[in-house]
This record gives C-alpha cells, structure tokens and sequence, in this order.
C-alpha cells in the first residue's frame, strides 16, 4: 500500500508538471520523470498509457504517441548531423532544425538522390578501388531501377574488414561479442576487427584451396562467429554465398542448392537449442550437396561419421597451412554489380524466388541503418536472426559498415539466457520480431534483467502488436522501437520508424531516405499524399541496391507487369497493403492476397486480428481468412485461434466474442461465422502465417460438413 500510495503521489506530480492537459504531453512528463520502471508489473505500465490515452481519438489525432525526441539528441543523430550540417544550404530558409524539418528532408531526398547518395557514402566505411563515375545513370531505359554506382570496382567484405579513420575503426575496436549457451554466467567472448579480419584471411585462403572462382557456396547453419566468419571470407575471396535457413527441411535445402548451383556447403553437426542437440549434418546430407564442410556445434571435433567427398572445419583450415602468411589474403575486387549473395523468399508455392544481392544491396542496407536506426562508432547491435534470411546478411554489414559491433548468442532466444547475453554485452541497439517479444512478455522470462543500457529497439517481419510494444519499451524506459517494412529484394525498408520523429506503438513515422511510393486505391489511382487512405503500395521505381532480375523467374512480370505509371514512372509491386493515418503515420495491414471481401467491404486479415487479440484474455493470437459458402454467396469470415496455455474456451463463446468486438472497433456490418481452436499455425521459415493453408483446410471441411 505504502509503494501505491508514493506512486501516485509521483503520477499525480507528473500529470501536473505537464505542458497543458493533451495526453500527449502528460505521457511525455510521465517518461521524461521516469514514474514507470521496468521493475514494475506490465499491469501497471497498461493502466497508466491507457489512462493516459483513454479520451484520444485516434481517427481524429492519428495513432497515440509513447516517444518524442528531443531537439539535442535528434542533432546528435548521424541523420540530425548530416541535417543539420547541409540542410541550410540544400533546403535555403525552409529548414529549421532535424525535427522540423525531417519529411522536407525525406522528400528533398527522393527528388535529389544524387546529392544524398554523395553525401551518405561518405559517412560508410566504403572503400571503391576504382571510384563509380556517377551514382546514377538512367539512360538505359530497359531498367525501371537505372544503374547504381556504375564503373565502381569494389570488394564490399573488405570494406567490413579495414580500419578507417572514418568512421572511426581501428584493428583494436570491438567487432564481435558472443556467446555460447548454458555458459551465462561467463564473460562475453570478444573479438577485435583486426583477429575478425586475420579469421576471415584465413578462410579465404582455404576456400582457394578448396573451390574454384566465382563457385556459389552454401552456409546452412545459425548465425555463429564461425558463420560471420564464412560468409566475409567466400564474399572477400570472390565466390558468392548461398544462404539457407538453419531450419529448412532437406527437400528445401536441395531446392536451394539446386537453384543456387552450389558446389558446396558450411553446416554444423547439430544445432544445439535449449540444451538438446538437433541433428543438422544428417539433414543437409539428405539434400545431397556435392561438398559439405562441417563446423562442430560444441567443442573442437565433429561428433557424426563424414561422406567421404566432405570436410571437417580443422581439416578444411588445414588446406591453407602451406602459405607462408595463411592470415593474409589479397581482396578479389569485382565491379559493383557483381553477384556477392544469393538469397530466397520465403517460396509458400512453387520454388523460392532467388533473389541476387550485388556490392550495392549491403551498402543500402547499411545506410539505411544508419539513417534509420542511427547505428554508430562503439554501438553493440543485436538482432537474433540467420544468414538464412534479409536480416542476416543486413546486421552484418550495418554493423561492420557503421563501426559498431555485432553481438551474436549461440542459442535459442526464447530464453533468459539470451536476454542475460543481452544485459552483459551491453547491447544497444536490439532487434526483435514481434512473435519474439510475445514469448518473452508472456512466460516473464526476462523479469529483473537490466536493459537500460539499450537506446533503441528495431522490429519487422511480422506485424506488431501494441501491448506486445509497450512492455518491450517499457523494459528500456520507454526507448523508441525503430519498425522496419521492405523485403529481400530492396535491400532495404520502405517505410521504417525514425528517431527524428514521435513514435506510436505498431506504426510507421516515415517513408525510408530516398524512397517514394503512393498508395493505390482498387482502380490503381494513388490517393493524395496527404489523405489517409487504406490501399496498395506501388514503389517508386528507383531504388538503391533493389534488384533488377532474379535467377529463377521473370522479375518484370513479378514487380512491374500490370502496375500503373505515375508521373512518367512506372510503379514497383511490393505487395503490400498499407493504411495511411491521420498524422501520416503508417501501419501494415497484410499482403495484396490477405484482403477479404466482407459484405462489399474490403478489409484485412491484420485488421480483424488486431482486435480478435484483444477480445478475451484466453487468445495468444488469431488468424482470419475469409472463405466463399460452398454454394456461392458472400465471403464468410473464419477465425482460427491459439489459445495460452492453461486456457479452455468453446468456439462459439469465442465467436460471440469476436463477432461484438469487431462489430465495435471495425464495422458493425462484419460477422464471425466460423472460429476453430488450434494448437498452433502453419508457418513460412520465416514465421509468416500461411493464411492460404488454413483457407484450404476450412474449404476442405466445409466441403465435409456439405457431404454429411
């Protein structure tokens, strides 16, 4: 009672140190004194925001806002900085300060991405062995994305590997942290940039010994030291990397491999989670690779009988010990649109697309990070991912291309242990996906670690949820999280959150540096740019780093065919369905194919689930589809649930449920017709829902229930 009385005492004081009574400002008093701490119950960190925000009206004012940046810390940002030094001069007396004058920014940038592109080079650690004779040429119109940086000879993994005076990187400087689990209560490995670049020499070495020129070499394993590693060493010594997700089954292994024409590939024995031991070796042999090269998981020796035609790690290291400077590698310099990586969608049909990374992709999304998630000199990032997926490949080089480090935890983390990893490397930029921090605020396996040390979170791939968001901030004072929303093949994120801008749970602030796009509406008209508008994404056609073809399929049919032109552009599908707020914020509302049709009314799956979520404490998460009566008919609505554990609720209670929170917050026209509890949901490797397999199973019983 006593600790409930000093808190509202604290409250009430913050509630009336506030500038005025908009709830706006009383929640930025509230977390400028600090009055919630991440010791305190979710529960309560809840009761306050939403008391706070309990009048706001968000079709009025927008989304409500939890983050504000303050005019000395946006100036301090590389973004503010570069603002700050040459917005004056490019943007004459319109410019006031990086806050102000953030979209004016934005939009100078897309008119004029020369200019930014000179300018943004210049604060990356790239290093062209023969300079671009431009940034961008058009004159070839058969490519809608132009030409990046043509003539520019480069070796991009080198560019991760030199010290530069600028930004500051030295041999000495921190490049990665890691560890491995189950040892948390030992120090955090480390290892400088000049041992990460000898490691990577050494394996460069070693694959010329071992490979021809220009090979595609695979890494299926979790994104380990040794993987980083691997993945610098095959870009530095010319070949191009394969990447596959660690969690494939063998018949997508062998697709990838075959796709990708690999000649080899880098695994682990097993893959160890939770202190078991997942067989991996067995798995990738299944797809028949011509040559495996094999990491043990734990210790120094591989643990399972090898094919006579494959490697272990030591024996493969072993190849380069006749060199006279086995830690010394002279860089393969190719021209800028050389092949460095070969990455997949997530493939739910048909084979994956195989999408080519060039030297220009890692220097988008570097910048992009720079840009947006402000990464910088003695920064420690954290994103637990696989070099499997965009993420991968994109925290390397944003880390190694800012000067900050890179931490890496050999382990699951749905655990306490990786959120200890987190506390003691003192990590400060941390990325998540959203189903990530579900698990972690659910089973409070996180409780009483410090993560005050982090100044900024990063989320994508999934859509967030605000509840989630809020106890994530929460953990760090009410840090801003950055979200994040592109795709492999950009290179980047087109629309993204920014710390020159207050930030709202689950949105967007902004369209990425350099980047344009107008929402479309059904007839393919863009809406006004300032209107909020619900409707489909069309790109702006030049893109830094975005892919102009594809292996394995038709990339004009795939992004342009059938897209509108708009002021002598034409469009770039990207696929997504986005809502404008008021206020111009941002927030995903599915894919193209995730919109339903209910009663004449479009609407997405994201939308409905959204407020399923909250429509009883028993709901871990929904999925919604929509489905046509066997006998024609409007489109019923479906809802599929996974209920928490410990939990019992009968469909149809759920279903009046939904049916009245929906009819609520959406429209009173929608209706549940259908609610099925299951114990989990299909899944893309990536996490994605598969809407479509669960339309197919309630196809499949109402077409049983019609029969019987």
């Amino acid at each position: 009672m006593e600790e409930a009385q000093e808190f509202e005492r604290i409250l009430k004081a913050a509630v009336g140190g506030a500038r005025g009574s908009d709830p706006s400002e009383v929640w930025r008093e509230v977390v400028a004194r600090r009055v919630l701490s991440p010791s305190h119950p979710h529960g309560l960190h809840q009761l306050v925001f939403n008391s706070v925000y309990a009048e706001w009206d968000e079709s009025t004012r927008g989304p409500p806002l939890y983050w504000f940046p303050s005019l000395y810390e946006s100036q301090h940002t590389n973004l503010g900085r570069l603002m700050e030094t040459y917005g004056p001069r490019l943007l004459g007396l319109s410019y006031k300060d990086p806050i102000t004058s953030h979209s004016l920014f934005q939009k100078f940038s897309v008119q004029n991405l020369e200019v930014y592109w000179s300018m943004v080079l210049k604060e990356l650690s790239v290093l062209f062995h023969r300079a671009p004779r431009c940034i961008l040429d058009t004159t070839d119109k058969s490519k809608h994305g132009g030409t990046w940086l043509p003539g520019a000879v480069l070796n991009i993994a080198e560019c991760c590997l030199l010290p530069v005076s600028y930004p500051r990187k030295h041999d000495n400087s921190l490049a990665v942290v890691w560890r491995d689990e189950g040892n948390d209560d030992s120090p955090v490995n480390q290892m400088t940039l000049k041992e990460l670049r000898e490691q990577v020499m050494l394996v460069a070495n070693a694959l010329d010994a071992t490979f021809t020129k220009g090979d595609a070499i695979a890494i299926d394993m979790p994104m380990t030291v040794y993987a980083v590693i691997i993945y610098l060493a095959i870009v530095l010594a010319g070949f191009v990397v394969v990447s596959i997700a660690d969690s494939f089954a063998a018949k997508e292994i062998a697709t990838r491999l075959r796709v990708s024409k690999a000649k080899g590939i880098f695994t682990q024995d097993f893959i160890v989670r939770r202190g078991r031991k997942f067989p991996l070796y067995s798995r990738v042999v299944e797809a028949a690779p011509h040559k495996v090269i094999l990491l043990p998981a734990i210790g120094k020796d591989v643990n399972v009988q090898l094919r006579e035609q494959d490697l272990s790690w030591k024996d493969f290291l072993s190849r380069a010990d006749h060199l006279p400077r086995p830690n010394y590698y002279s860089p393969v310099y190719q021209p800028i649109d050389a092949v460095t990586n070969i990455l997949f969608s997530s493939g739910t049909t048909g084979d994956p697309k195989a999408i080519p990374w060039t030297q220009v992709s890692p220097i988008r999304s570097a910048a992009d990070a720079w840009a947006q998630s402000n990464i910088q000199v003695g920064d420690v990032l954290c994103w637990p991912t696989n070099l499997g997926w965009v993420m991968g490949p994109s925290i390397l080089y944003a880390s190694f291309l800012t000067g900050a480090a890179l931490a890496l935890y050999h382990g699951s983390p749905l655990d306490r242990g990786f959120g200890k990893f987190v506390q003691d490397a003192g990590v400060s930029i941390l990325g998540t996906v959203p189903s990530l921090v579900k698990t972690w605020k659910n089973t409070g396996c996180m409780e009483g670690l410090d993560w005050t040390k982090i100044k900024s979170f990063a989320s994508t791939g999934e859509t967030s949820n605000v509840d989630d968001d809020l106890w994530l901030s929460s953990r760090a004072h009410y840090k801003p999280i950055i979200e994040c929303c592109g795709g492999t093949e950009l290179a980047s994120s087109y629309i993204q959150g920014s710390m020159l801008q207050p930030q709202a749970f689950g949105a967007f602030s902004t369209t990425a540096m350099t980047t344009g796009f107008v929402i479309l509406d059904e007839n393919g008209v863009p809406y006004p740019d300032d209107q909020p508008c619900v409707g489909e994404v069309g790109l702006f056609p030049l893109i830094m780093g975005a892919t102009d073809w594809l292996l394995n399929a038709d990339h004009e049919e795939i992004y342009f065919k059938g897209m509108p032109m708009y002021k002598g552009m034409h469009l770039r599908r990207h696929g997504d369905i986005i809502k404008r707020t008021v206020g111009g914020y941002f927030v995903v509302q599915g894919r193209a194919d995730d919109t339903m049709n209910l009663g004449g009314i479009k609407t997405s799956s994201v939308e409905i689930e959204r407020v399923c979520d909250k429509a009883d404490e028993s709901i871990l998460e929904s999925a919604a589809i929509s489905t046509a009566p066997l006998n024609g008919g409007p489109e019923m609505l479906v809802v599929f649930v996974v209920l928490k554990k410990g939990y019992n609720c009968e469909p149809d209670e759920l279903k009046m449920k939904f049916s009245k929170a929906i009819q609520r917050n959406l429209n009173p026209l929608f209706k549940v017709s259908f609610v099925k509890i299951v114990p989990e949901f299909p899944r893309t490797a990536s996490n994605k829902i598969l809407r479509r397999v669960l339309r197919d199973q309630i196809k499949h019983e109402l077409s049983v229930r019609s029969r019987i």
